[in-house]
């Protein structure tokens, strides 16, 4: 399953929460956090209730809900989520700051008979130095990096370049890397700057992460182009692919004028995984 644009609906706007889907997105996540005023985070609960048990409500995407970072604000999103029978796939973390919050939240969807994985939110300073224990426990399925609020958690100051979360953000996708779960960037705050956000999905695809977080439907296209592969660059993985069956398990052998050996297999490997996931 591809994780290349992860949208957030906010959960007090039943309307958005259904059209979020048709956005294109390979995730779409109901916001009971950030997005919802603490005075309608019953309202939202609601809401989110709704549309999760409405039996017209099939999207083909993964459908995700952010609860709340405090236990007691999260354990009553998940006592009013998981009323019924709702379509939920995925339930998100924010602010996760050490494998031990996340293992309280599977704990809270395993007593609720909720059998599904968490994408652990780490956007703070501790967040981002545990992000490996984190990433390593079992109930999660992705790691994802908030830039805003480690900025604000640090006191640094954000900039166009973000030579500031620099290093948080490659920690976070390492972490991803050694756990094997995916790593799913930040998001992008200026929702008219198409070609920045283009840029700087493209430093993600760099950085090994697998998708990137989405505030507005937007943004889900330019995503979701950024991180599958381009035609070449399936041709050249094909190419790869191709030759190393040939090899007669020679560890190194030649594709046109380029030497390919281990690291570049796994390259083109993981290049027909993105397309393949992004076709499905």
């Amino acid at each position: 399953m591809a994780r290349r644009s992860v949208l957030f609906s906010p959960g007090d706007q039943p309307d958005l929460l259904r059209k979020a889907p048709d956005s294109g997105a390979d995730t779409v996540v109901f916001d009971l956090e950030d997005a919802v005023a603490p005075e309608r985070k019953a309202d939202a609960r609601r809401d989110v209730v709704t549309v999760l048990t409405d039996a017209s409500f099939d999207p083909s995407c993964e459908v995700c809900v952010r609860v709340n970072a405090d236990v007691s604000t999260a354990t009553a999103d998940l006592d009013a989520v998981l009323e019924g029978d709702p379509r939920l796939d995925a339930v998100m973390v924010p602010k996760a700051e050490s494998a031990t919050a996340v293992r309280t939240l599977a704990d809270l969807l395993a007593e609720r008979g909720a059998d599904v994985p968490v994408i652990a939110l780490c956007e703070s300073a501790r967040g981002v130095l545990h992000a490996e224990d984190i990433a390593a426990a079992p109930a999660v399925d992705a790691v994802a990096f908030g830039a805003e609020d480690l900025a604000a958690d640090v006191g640094a100051t954000r900039t166009e370049g973000s030579e500031e979360v620099s290093h948080a953000r490659q920690h976070v996708v390492l972490a991803a890397a050694a756990a094997d779960v995916d790593a799913i960037d930040t998001v992008f705050t200026d929702i008219e700057a198409t070609d920045r956000l283009a840029e700087e999905t493209g430093v993600a695809v760099q950085l090994g992460y697998d998708g990137k977080m989405a505030i507005h439907p937007a943004q889900v296209d330019v995503i979701n182009e950024a991180f599958t592969p381009d035609p070449e660059t399936v041709e050249w993985a094909e190419g790869v692919l191709e030759a190393r069956e040939a090899a007669d398990g020679r560890g190194v052998f030649r594709v046109d004028d380029e030497m390919i050996d281990a690291p570049l297999v796994a390259r083109a490997e993981r290049v027909m995984e993105r397309y393949r996931a992004g076709r499905e």
